[in-house]
């Protein structure tokens, strides 16, 4: 297939258009810059010039694939939104793949019982915007839409998970949001790639997948592996929520969520099996870790 995939030079995306090529498809990548093209290519990525803010460009584009693959966000729904709208409205009625990647915090805290998706949404501040985006992918006729809803996102030494290991190198301990007796839900990058690819290949049109890897894992846990990667010896130390609103806003609520969730649906519908380690053995040893 050929496929566009914006966010490509992101933490997702590139990990995500790597796969896509190693499977065999055609990917191009969408680069706002210089530096992105740069980037692109030193991946193998070809790229294509756009940009999120270029709605009416973005249309454009996209005639010319066959799937395209949503991974890029401004983390604005004054951007986000009306970028995605105008490519759905370009693809309508071509049969064409459109998959948007969400998010767990979409769900809210779960309230300790292991959600699904079709559980109710109850979204974080930060993502409030995300559910009618969802929506208009899966509404818009004549494509095939599937939305991916991953955890907390981990390994390659990126993401949120960093966030601590910094912490702890900064300031001699892993710094978390809250009381740390609430539950990450996570998935290791090359295994969410690789549902990516499944998905892509073989998801059903309006499926909506989450990405999470075993149950989820306490905050205290994952920082004290944290700690101990980065050389601090698993020292840990509490950001009270409201201290923490004060420099991260809507973040700060985001990363103090209590939330389980299966991923029985994209195990069982397209035989995804993660194999990566777990945030605890990647932290404490794998990519994160203090060489």
């Amino acid at each position: 297939m050929k496929i566009l995939v914006t966010g490509a030079t992101g933490y997702i995306g590139s990990a995500v258009a790597g796969a896509l090529a190693k499977a065999g498809h055609q990917v191009k990548g969408l680069a706002r810059s210089d530096d992105a093209k740069r980037k692109l290519e030193s991946l193998a990525i070809q790229p294509v010039r756009g940009d999120l803010t270029d709605a009416a460009g973005l249309s454009a584009l996209v005639q010319d694939f066959d799937a395209v693959v949503w991974t890029a966000t401004s983390n604005s729904e004054a951007v986000d939104a009306p970028a995605v709208a105008a490519v759905l409205d370009k693809l309508a009625g071509t049969g064409k793949t459109f998959l948007y990647t969400s998010g767990v915090w979409v769900h809210g805290g779960t309230r300790g019982d292991v959600a699904d998706e079709d559980s109710p949404l109850n979204a974080a501040e930060l993502v409030a915007w995300r559910p009618s985006v969802e929506k208009r992918v899966l509404a818009t006729q004549g494509i095939r839409g599937i939305v991916i809803r991953p955890g907390i996102v981990y390994g390659r030494a990126g993401g949120i998970p960093g966030m601590l290991g910094s912490s702890a190198r900064e300031g001699g301990a892993a710094r978390f949001v809250g009381t740390g007796e609430n539950h990450w839900p996570v998935v290791f990058v090359d295994d969410l790639a690789d549902l990516y690819v499944r998905a892509v290949e073989r998801a059903s049109a309006g499926a909506i997948l989450l990405a999470v890897q075993g149950p989820s894992f306490k905050v205290k846990d994952i920082a004290a592996a944290a700690s101990e990667g980065a050389g601090a010896g698993g020292k840990t130390v509490a950001w009270p929520l409201e201290e923490a609103r004060k420099q991260f806003g809507a973040f700060a609520d985001a990363l103090a969520l209590d939330q389980k969730f299966s991923a029985r649906r994209a195990e069982q519908s397209l035989g995804w099996a993660p194999r990566g380690p777990t945030i605890i053995e990647e932290l404490r040893s794998g990519s994160y870790a203090r060489r």
